[in-house]
Formats: structure tokens, sequence, C-alpha cells
């Protein structure tokens, strides 16, 4: 006959597959592995700023030019990369899933947080975060979920890894009236800041609506010097 002892198979991680330390019984993941995907998690949010921007540059306006509606020339070279992470189906909807999954195992309503990514992104991570004890304790398919963030995570980075030293693109000419003429600067975007300023006036244009009313002033003015000449 067998020893009961010698068929007992010791508890292992979900995620990392070590032995689980006598103090970490009863959980699905160890403790090292909670606390390394809370702290990928607290990253998504800058991360996603950062790809956001980066993506923004690579659909927007000709380099050295005036941003143009429509234009085929993007200002810096598209990465497939980026632009699906910043897309549906990447950052914001791969985060959703694993909430979504989360909320219907717990009993909960599927996420109301249905917006653009970038507005998605932190409500998903909050969500994610304040929950994650419970699931490293109780929630059977944890080990899948940490792999994917830990993946995910991966992937910003790696996608991010040739921005260190983000250069500057040009985005047209400072639109500001001042003395009943255009300031006439040229100004520069940069994927790790959603400011644009100019060096000239001071003007600036923040975030994605700031470069949206940017733009619309430039074809004005643009508009205007075409009818005066």
């Amino acid at each position: 006959m067998h020893d009961a002892a010698d068929e007992y198979t010791w508890p292992t991680c979900a995620a990392c597959s070590r032995d689980l330390w006598e103090t970490e019984a009863g959980r699905r993941t160890c403790r090292l592995c909670e606390t390394r995907t809370a702290e990928r998690l607290a990253a998504f949010p800058g991360l996603f700023q950062q790809i956001n921007s980066s993506a923004a540059l690579m659909r927007g306006a000709r380099r050295g030019g005036a941003p143009t509606s429509g234009s085929r020339t993007p200002p810096i070279p598209p990465r497939l990369e980026v632009l699906s992470l910043a897309a549906a189906g990447g950052v914001a909807t791969r985060l959703r899933d694993i909430e979504d999954s989360w909320r219907k195992t717990l009993g909960w309503t599927i996420a109301p947080w249905r917006g653009s990514p970038g507005q998605a992104v932190p409500e998903h991570v909050r969500f994610l975060v304040n929950n994650l004890p419970w699931a490293c304790d109780a929630y059977d398919s944890v080990g899948q979920d940490v792999e994917e963030i830990r993946r995910l995570h991966a992937e910003c980075t790696q996608a991010l890894s040739h921005d260190r030293k983000p250069g500057r693109v040009n985005v047209g000419h400072c639109p500001t009236i001042i003395d009943d003429q255009p300031c006439g600067a040229q100004l520069t975007a940069s994927a790790a800041n959603s400011r644009i300023r100019c060096g000239i006036c001071g003007a600036q244009w923040d975030d994605m609506w700031g470069w949206r009313e940017l733009r619309r002033t430039q074809e004005a003015v643009a508009a205007g010097e075409r009818k005066a000449a």
C-alpha cells in the first residue's frame, strides 16, 4: 500500500509554478506574483498615454508642414505594434476582457465603461488593482490572467522601447493671432508629452482635444491666407 504522504502534491503558484510557502496555503498564486502584477497594472495608464500619443502622431500631420485632414504621410513612421495596442482590440480591450471574466465570476454587472480606450484603461486598471487580492486568493483562472497582464505589459514596454529619447515632430505653425497676424512660429510635438507649446508666444494645446483645436485653427488660418492671396 502507498503511504498517503507519498501521494500528496505540494501546492504551487498558478502563475509561476513555484511551490507556495506554508503562509500562502489556500492561495491560487504566490505573493510575489501578486506584487509584480499589481506593479504592472499600475504602470498601464502611463504606458498607454505614451502609446496613444505615439499612435496619434503616426496618424497625424505631414512632417515639417501644417496638419491637413486626411494626409497620407504620417509625421513619424507607423509601427503596427503601437497602432494595434492603441486601437480597439489593444490594451483597453484586453484589460476589459480580464475585468469582465472577474465580474462574471463574482456575479457582478459587466463593466459599464465603454468609452474611448484612453478613458477606459484607467477604469479597468482601478478595478483590477482593487480586486487583485481576491483573484490571487480564490479565482481559479487567475494564473492565465496574471500571464496575460505580464505579456501585455511586456508588449507595451517593447513598443515604446524605441522612444526612450523621443524625437520631436514638426506639426505646423502657431496660428495664434498677435497684432492681427498669426504668430507663425514652428510648432513641434513629442510622443513623450501630450502638450504642444509655442516657444515664441507661449500658447499651448493639451491632450487630444487641444491638438484637434490646434489643427482646426491652423486650417482656418491657412484658408484665410488663401482667400487673401
